[in-house]
């Protein structure tokens, strides 16, 4: 019984962590995809130079 057990909850731990990798691909990819326009559009400066998307 102990290791139908086991093996029961390995399958569980496994599919709960491949559920939250996937998620975190996905978090991955929609954060890429904002980084890559921010440098598209950026707001123009003082100078009318393109200036940076970003504070620092």
């Amino acid at each position: 019984m102990v290791p139908v057990l086991l093996v029961l909850l390995l399958a569980l731990i496994l599919f709960g962590a491949g559920f939250a990798l996937k998620a975190l691909w996905w978090i991955a990819i929609i954060v890429l995809v904002v980084w890559a326009l921010g440098f598209v559009i950026r707001p123009a400066a003082n100078g009318g130079k393109r200036g940076r998307w970003y504070r620092w």
